[in-house]
Order: structure tokens, then C-alpha cells, then sequence
């Protein structure tokens, strides 16, 4: 018997679990390929961009003195998804090598749709999951990970973007200026070598080799070897190269919310080597409240900044006294960095206004520009 409280928690999470409702759509369309192969694209940029408007912003903040007992079905969500997105990519991987109503085209789309959801939900879950302290859950972030080919996103996360966020450091703190098109094969290059190199920094004040059994390096290359090898298995080289497109949809995903999500935001130098703390000021804001539940609060990323170690459903909102607002969640705003002079109309003007608001005293932004101050300790 199901008692009023645990009720409560299990609605309370409901909407968080939205995300489910894609696996359905993506099944459809292998089955009848055609018009269905755009339900997961326009669903997830557009349909969901719509709902914001509708539903509009979510202002309310959990309580942060909830119990793990609190907790338990948001954490259900997030580890139930690993075997759902394994299920998905190889069972499609399977079905699209054993029929031949869909052609090579729609196959392509297919595998567009499934990199969609494997990079906009994936790699956000892992993202959720790698922050914990659980070593199960960091296991299964690493799996996740593996299923795009992007293992070293964990090392560059936790050891480079979170330390150096806002500092020439950070290749993921996108540049004022810097369109997306520009910044995304710099990314791409830089966050491998300094996830890489965060990792061998480590080992070597431990005074171990770099190829030492415990650089996690190792276990990255093993898992995605894994993936690759279980794709060609599974769906020969057509197979492979289907996994190898949704691994770079999946990516591509990822990055663009990397991207608006600090672009042009920077931490005041301080001298000698030293920035300022990290501060909720540091990130861009989002409250709109359909995509927070797709992106299980994502677009809170200023307290996630702020407060690393908080799990999505405690994590606060912000107004502007605190933190800048993006005018849209991340379905508009990843859409709209794809054309860098529509992105630079609509957020460099909010760039200059949070450097008036917040650093009235830096007259001469150009060195935060170039990225040219001190790297920080």
C-alpha cells in the first residue's frame, strides 16, 4: 500500500521524467520512417520551446533541507535511463540491419534523431550522475558517456570547467564574439588535451605515470571500445557507421548548450594569478519551467556553479538581481546560436548590460575578450 507521502514525492518527480515520453517517438519512427523521422527534432526544439511559452517561467525553490528518502524517484530517473538509452541506440542499431522498409536516407534520420536524444538527455543524465559521490552513479555516467564516444567529457568537467569556469582556462567559457561555429572545433580540440591533462596532473602529485592503471583514461577507451565493437556486432559497418553518427549528433548537442551557457561571462581578474570565487552571476539563468523538467533543471546553471555538489531537483532559481536571464530555455537559445549574427543581436547587448550591472569599475573589457589575462593557479 502506497502511503499519502510517498505519493506526494513520486507526483512532485512526474514531471521530471517527460524525457521518457521521446523513446516512444524515436520507436515510430523506424517503424514508419517518412514525416515520423522529424518527431524527434521538432519535439524536442520546437514543441518544447513552445510549451515554455506556454507554461511559461517556475520561480519556486525546493526545499533544500529534503532527505535522500525525498530524493528517491528523481534518483530512480536518472539511473533507470542508462538501460532505456542502451536499449535504444543498439536495439535500433539491430532493427534498422534487419528490415528493409527504410532507406538509406531515412536510416540517416533515424540516427539524427536518436544523436538528439542521446545528447540532449544522455549527456545531460551523465552530467547529473557524475557529480555524485555514489560510485555506482559515476559508473553509469561513464556508460552513458561511452555511448556518444565523449568519456573525457567527465575529466574535463569536473577537473577543468568547474575549477577554471569564467577564465581563459575554461575552453568550454565561451568568448564574447565568439560565434559557435568558431567555437566548436576549438572546444572539440582543447577540452580532450586538457581533460587528458587534468587527469596526468593528478597522477603525476600522486608520482605516478600517466599510464598508471588508475588514470581513468584507461577505463574511458575500454568502454567506448566496447560500444563500438558491440555496434559492428550488431548492424555490421553499417551499424558502426550509424552509432558513429548519433555519437557526433549527440556531441554537437552538448556543446551548444556548453555553449550558451557562459558565453561572455567572465570572473574578475584579482592579480597575481587569482580570479574571483565563482558566483551564481557566472552563468546564465534559465526558469522556464516545460524545458527544466525535459533538461532536469539544467537551465538552473547558476546554482549548479554555485553549488556543485546539489542534486537537479534542489537546485535554486535566481532573478536578475543575482544572476543574467537568457530570454528563452535552451530549445530557443541552442536554435538561435546557430546563426551567430541573430545570437550576437540578441545576447551581446545582455552581455554589456550584466558588465555594467555587475563590474562597473572594468572600463577596458578587451583583455576579458582575448581571453588574455593570466591563466588562474
Amino acid at each position: 500500500m502506497i502511503s499519502t507521502e510517498q505519493l506526494s514525492r513520486w507526483q512532485s518527480a512526474l514531471p521530471f521524467w517527460l524525457s521518457f515520453s521521446l523513446i516512444p517517438l524515436v520507436w515510430l519512427s523506424s517503424l514508419y520512417g517518412g514525416w515520423w523521422l522529424l518527431a524527434v527534432p521538432v519535439s524536442t526544439w520546437y514543441l518544447f520551446g513552445a510549451l515554455d511559452g506556454f507554461f511559461g517561467l517556475n520561480l519556486e525553490n525546493a526545499d533544500l533541507e529534503a532527505t535522500e528518502e525525498d530524493l528517491h524517484w528523481y534518483r530512480i530517473l536518472t539511473t533507470a535511463w542508462v538501460p532505456v538509452q542502451f536499449l535504444m541506440v543498439f536495439g535500433l542499431i539491430w532493427y534498422v540491419g534487419h528490415t528493409d522498409h527504410l532507406s538509406t536516407l531515412e536510416k540517416l534520420g533515424l540516427f539524427f534523431g536518436v544523436g538528439v536524444i542521446s545528447g540532449t538527455i544522455g549527456i545531460n543524465y551523465s552530467h547529473e550522475l557524475m557529480h555524485q559521490k555514489d560510485r555506482t552513479e559515476r559508473f553509469l555516467a561513464d556508460v552513458l558517456l561511452a555511448m556518444v564516444l565523449y568519456s573525457h567529457f567527465r575529466s574535463e568537467h569536473l577537473l577543468v570547467h568547474h575549477r577554471y569556469v569564467g577564465t581563459p582556462r575554461d575552453p568550454v567559457t565561451a568568448r564574447y564574439n565568439e560565434g559557435f561555429h568558431r567555437f566548436y572545433p576549438r572546444v572539440l580540440r582543447e577540452c580532450l588535451l586538457s581533460a587528458f591533462q587534468a587527469e596526468k596532473d593528478m597522477l603525476e602529485r600522486k608520482s605516478l605515470p600517466w599510464t598508471d592503471s588508475s588514470n581513468p583514461f584507461f577505463r574511458y577507451w575500454a568502454l567506448q571500445g566496447g560500444m563500438l565493437v558491440l555496434a559492428l556486432i550488431l548492424g555490421g559497418w553499417a551499424g558502426l557507421g550509424l552509432f558513429l553518427m548519433q555519437a557526433g549528433v549527440a556531441i554537437w548537442q552538448l556543446e551548444l548548450v556548453n555553449y550558451v551557457e557562459h558565453y561572455g561571462l567572465t570572473r574578475k581578474y584579482l592579480g597575481d594569478g587569482q580570479y574571483e570565487h565563482v558566483m551564481p552571476r557566472h552563468s546564465w539563468n534559465a526558469a522556464h519551467k516545460v524545458s527544466n523538467w525535459l533538461l532536469i533543471n539544467l537551465q538552473r546553471h547558476s546554482d549548479h556553479h554555485y553549488k556543485p555538489n546539489r542534486r537537479f531537483p534542489l537546485l535554486q532559481n535566481y532573478t536578475q538581481i543575482d544572476a543574467p536571464q537568457l530570454p528563452y530555455g535552451y530549445p530557443i537559445m541552442t536554435m538561435v546560436a546557430m546563426v551567430p549574427s541573430l545570437w550576437r543581436r540578441m545576447m551581446n547587448p545582455r552581455v554589456r548590460r550584466w558588465r555594467d550591472m555587475y563590474y562597473p569599475e572594468i572600463t577596458d573589457w578587451r583583455p576579458y575578450n582575448k581571453a588574455a589575462l593570466p591563466m588562474p593557479r
